[in-house]
Order: C-alpha cells, then sequence, then structure tokens
C-alpha cells in the first residue's frame, strides 16, 4: 500500500494520497460523530486524489461505519479519485461485509498479492547483500535461505540479518553449520509448519476428494491431476526427498514424483486454472 502510495505521487507531485487502516477509519469516525464534526471527517477522506484503505475486513459486522464507508467509496469514485482497497482475502470470501460494498470492490481491479516465489525471494536477498559488501556469503546459503525462509519477506530480511549481524559480532564465517545454527528456532518453526500429509488434506479439501485417492492406484484425471499437484507442492514446501514423497503417495517411484513435478510445471505455464489452484493451495499451506 506504501509502495502505491510512493509511486502515485513521484508521478503526481503536485496530488494528495491519504493512507489509513479500516480500523483507524472506524475510530476517526466514531470520534467524529462524537465531536458532532463528521463534515470535516468526511471532507479530509473525500478530498484525497488517492484515498487508501488497508484491511476492510475490520469492519465487517459493523453497520454503521460500513454505511459511511460505503458513501466515502461512491463519493471518492464519482469524483474521479484513485480507491485503493485490501483485505486479507478476495472480496467474495469476506464475510458480514455488506453486498453492496462488495459489489464495489469487485467492480475494481481485484489484485491478488501472492506470497514471495523462490526465485523473488533469492533476488531479495542478492539485493540486501549488495548493500553489505564486507559480508562473504556462499552461493549455499544464499538459496539455502531463500528456499527455507518462505513465510514472508520480512522473516526472510530478519534471518539474513540475523546471519550477518552474528557472524560479525562473532568473527565466524557463514557457513552451513553456523546459518543452522543461529536460525535453529526459525528453521524449526518452518520445517514444522508443512507436512506432506497436511498437503495431501489440503488437496484433497480443494478438489473434494477422499484422502484415500492420495495413495490408491487409480489413474483417472480426475484424481490423477490432484495427485500431481499434491507432489509438486510436497516438494516446493517440504524438505522430503524423491523418494520419501514417492513412499507418502502409495509406495511410487521417485521417478512417478519427477513426472508428476514436471507435469505441474508445464501445466502452470499453459493452464490457468492448474496455476490458479497451486497459487491458491501454497498460499493456504504456507498461511
Amino acid at each position: 500500500m506504501h509502495a502505491v502510495g510512493i509511486e502515485y505521487l513521484k508521478r503526481h507531485p503536485n496530488s494528495t494520497a491519504l493512507y489509513m487502516s479500516a480500523e483507524k477509519f472506524m475510530y476517526d469516525f466514531v470520534a467524529a460523530m462524537r465531536a458532532k464534526d463528521t463534515h470535516s471527517f468526511k471532507a479530509r477522506l473525500r478530498s484525497a486524489d488517492l484515498l487508501m484503505i488497508d484491511d476492510v475486513q475490520f469492519i465487517a459486522g459493523k453497520d454503521s461505519t460500513q454505511e459511511e464507508f460505503f458513501h466515502t467509496m461512491n463519493e471518492v469514485i464519482t469524483a474521479g479519485r484513485r480507491l485503493v482497497i485490501s483485505a486479507d482475502r478476495s472480496p467474495q470470501d469476506l464475510e458480514r461485509i455488506e453486498s453492496r460494498i462488495l459489489s464495489r470492490l469487485s467492480w475494481g481491479l481485484v489484485a491478488d498479492v501472492n506470497p514471495a516465489d523462490f526465485e523473488l525471494r533469492l533476488n531479495i536477498i542478492l539485493k540486501k547483500l549488495e548493500a553489505m559488501p564486507q559480508v562473504s556469503m556462499p552461493e549455499e546459503i544464499v538459496f539455502f535461505l531463500a528456499k527455507r525462509i518462505c513465510t514472508n519477506v520480512r522473516e526472510l530480511e530478519g534471518a539474513l540479518n540475523r546471519v550477518v549481524a552474528y557472524a560479525t559480532l562473532s568473527n565466524r564465517p557463514i557457513n552451513m553449520d553456523f546459518v543452522t545454527e543461529t536460525l535453529a528456532d526459525l528453521l524449526r518453526t518452518t520445517q514444522q509448519r508443512v507436512t506432506v500429509e497436511d498437503i495431501q488434506k489440503r488437496v484433497c479439501d480443494h478438489y473434494r476428494l477422499k484422502l484415500a485417492d492420495m495413495s490408491s492406484k487409480r489413474r483417472d484425471r480426475v484424481i490423477a491431476r490432484p495427485r500431481q499437484v499434491a507432489m509438486y507442492l510436497s516438494k516446493q514446501l517440504t524438505s522430503r526427498s524423491l523418494p520419501e514423497i514417492g513412499q507418502r503417495f502409495g509406495g511410487r517411484d521417485h521417478t512417478t514424483v519427477i513426472h508428476a513435478i514436471r507435469q505441474i510445471e508445464k501445466l502452470r505455464i499453459t493452464d490457468e486454472d492448474v496455476d490458479s489452484d497451486v497459487r491458491l493451495l501454497m498460499r493456504q499451506l504456507e498461511g
């Protein structure tokens, strides 16, 4: 949200941008009603060239706040100004939000902001290291951090800063033993976060299959494709080897797992539905 605001002001330096959380929107609105000065509150929000409201799911179930929020949206849109609203889920999945607000949200451009993938995490680390010319970090450590710290970017940057700081303070070289020792608690948490069994259950729920279908010998497309998705996710989100993954899918050979991974990688490029399913499942599992 802040990045959007900064970029907007770079392009329109004489404009005004206003950012606030939905929680602050509610508190300021309530305070304005108590002070009998709602005009000032409305004027401040509706005069901004770019209005950004964060975490709109916070106003769920709050009728009076939603009423004012709806009218604010209408005024901003009608005046031809820019409006950016964020939530922790898509408009269709927001609960206890008035249908007319959901309709306005769906009317605009809905952008799904996904967790950083491996390539982006890798580039973030490399970019950070460019600003630390005094730090010598082997390539294998860079790849290790990018692969294992996958929850969010803040956690990744924090892990990198911790490794660099501890290495500087203790005057120790940054190698695999040092990194696993320094980040033991964080690595243990991420290691426990997702298991092959978690993935199988989530995939079965998504495709409405039985858990036994993950291990069955059936090759029907309706079962085989979700099974391949589960194998692909197991490789991406866990540290299990290919043979170990195969064993958890009915004792299949590691070559079957390799085939499944390559198949899903190809389909993610050519089939939007498969790519959308994988992104959604990854988001659910990593969250």
